[in-house]
Order: C-alpha cells, then sequence, then structure tokens
C-alpha cells in the first residue's frame, strides 16, 4: 500500500532517487587541460610506453616459442627471433646455461624487464622534468558541494 501524501519525491519527478537531507552532493569530473605543453608531455609518455611494452612482448613472446620448442623454420618463429634478437639489449649471451630453454628465458627475460623498467623511468624523468608541479598527476577531481 502506498500514501501518495507521504511521498517526499516531487510530483513531477516519481522516480528520482532520494538522497538524505544534509547529506553533500558529490560531483565528478575529468579535467582536461589545455595547455598544449602538457598534451605533447604525455603523448610523447604514451609513446614511449607502448613502444617499450612492444619490446617486452616480443621478448616474451620469443620466449614462449623456444620453451614450447616451435620449429624454427617457420616464417613467424624467424620473425620474432630477428625482431627479439634486435632488442635483447645486447644480453643474448649474458647467462650460458647449457639448455637452450633456461638461456632464452634468463638472458630474453632479463632484456624484457630492462625495457619495462626504462619504459617506467623514461617517463617519469620526462614528466618530471617537463611538466610544472601542478600539471603532473592531476587528472581526476572530486568535489564536495
Amino acid at each position: 500500500m502506498t500514501y501518495p501524501d507521504r511521498d517526499p519525491r516531487p510530483v513531477d519527478r516519481p522516480t528520482e532517487a532520494m538522497r538524505p537531507v544534509g547529506e553533500p552532493v558529490h560531483h565528478e569530473e575529468v579535467v582536461e587541460r589545455g595547455d598544449d605543453r602538457v598534451r605533447t608531455v604525455r603523448v610523447v609518455c604514451a609513446v614511449i610506453d607502448v613502444v617499450c611494452w612492444v619490446f617486452a612482448i616480443v621478448l616474451a613472446v620469443h620466449i614462449f616459442l623456444v620453451i614450447a620448442g616451435a620449429n624454427p623454420a617457420n616464417g613467424f618463429a624467424q620473425v620474432i627471433e630477428s625482431w627479439s634478437a634486435g632488442v635483447s639489449l645486447g644480453l643474448r649471451n649474458l647467462f650460458t646455461p647449457a639448455n637452450d630453454a633456461l638461456r632464452t628465458l634468463l638472458n630474453d627475460g632479463l632484456a624484457a624487464i630492462l625495457w619495462l623498467v626504462i619504459g617506467a623511468l623514461l617517463t617519469h624523468l620526462i614528466t618530471r622534468l617537463a611538466l610544472p608541479d601542478g600539471e603532473r598527476r592531476a587528472w581526476y577531481r572530486r568535489t564536495v558541494r
């Protein structure tokens, strides 16, 4: 049973959700800065992140192919082998265990981790040096009214 005369919702908006009296209204907004320098720095950092992640993924795929025993004469395996050789940071013969899978895991795994660390350090330094103090991390703002 409903009592229309006791319903606190406005008559013209009967489905409107009620909030308790005295509770503050929270508004959330995404703050977009118009500064070209901020936008440029963020794009550069995004490109660096993507490139470093792609290099790490290529190395991880090469590790998987070697451990899984993929056919080295296959075209895809050859492409991944040549790409991973190019981005291995000269670490291909750092560790030399007798097992080929373990050697690949150690050498290419270290190179993949280093690519992720290099990307994180570069983006941190670029952001730290190129952006003013207030522009570094403020993309989201919550206000209470």
